[in-house]
Parts: structure tokens; sequence; C-alpha cells
């Protein structure tokens, strides 16, 4: 939250890690192998994100938490880095879908937009700048398991 990840990774009495940590922290790791550009070096943009599915304030394991539901294909979150605005996507609306990023309209984002990209994907996606913001098709199929990240060039 607000850019920060805090891991407990508790090891065993005899010290080794459990094998479930140990996969979640290699699929951590090949996410930020292929999306790193979206998160290491950027800054905030002018909105953090949009999306519908509340995400409670509070403790680990309170009530609020237990029954959160899951981000949909409206959740999206922005970090910026030079010429790009990065959109990532927390879950795949479906392949060759296409998705409004409401927060990316021409009033708020005034420079042309030069290319929209997928991270993993190959090729450049078709886009089209509406005053309801952003609609770009996806790809055929996600490149990631868990959250894509549209790169936005201007």
């Amino acid at each position: 939250k607000n850019g920060s990840l805090l891991l407990n990774i508790g090891p065993k009495p005899d010290g080794t890690i459990p094998e479930e940590e140990v996969t979640l922290l290699a699929e951590i790791g090949s996410w930020l192998k292929l999306n790193g550009e979206a998160i290491y070096n950027t800054r905030p943009w002018e909105i953090y994100g949009e999306g519908e599915t509340f995400v409670p304030d509070g403790k680990h394991g309170n009530d609020a938490e237990k029954n959160r539901k899951d981000f949909n294909s409206s959740d999206i979150r922005f970090t910026q880095n030079g010429d790009n605005l990065y959109a990532t996507i927390l879950a795949w609306p479906g392949d060759n879908a296409k998705l409004t990023i409401k927060g990316v309209t021409p009033e708020r984002y005034k420079d042309t937009i030069k290319s929209v990209t997928m991270i993993g994907a190959e090729g450049e996606l078709a886009f089209e700048q509406t005053p309801t913001g952003l609609v770009v098709t996806l790809p055929a199929s996600s490149p990631s398991k868990f959250a894509q990240v549209i790169k936005i060039t201007k």
C-alpha cells in the first residue's frame, strides 16, 4: 500500500521456509521480472487507481478483510515513469476483450498517446481515447497469471 509491500515469511523451527511460501515468493519474483518497469523507479500518477471493489482499511485478519470481494477487471492501479503511464489491471477481463480505462480521458490525459502495449504481449494494442476513457482491445491471451500491465506511451 502506498508503494510498500511487507512480506512475512516465517521459517519453520528447523530454519527452512515452507514450500507454499517458497512458491509464493517465486511467483512474486516472476511477476516482477516481467512487469518490474511498472513498479521500480515509478511515481504516483494524478489518481492512484479506479474500480468498483471496495478495499476496507483495518488490521490483517479482521472481519472486513475476510468479507472483502475479489478484484475485478474494473480495478486498475496507475504509476508513471517519464513518458510512460502504467495501468495495472488487477483481474483479467477476457481474451480479446475491450477494456475502458476510465481515468485516461482526454480531459485528464492531455498528451497525445503514441502507443499502447501490454507488457509481456507482442505488438501494439488497438486503442481509442474517448470522452469516457481509453478503450483498449486486449491481446488474445493474458501474458501473466496475475495482474497485467498496460503501458501507455506519449
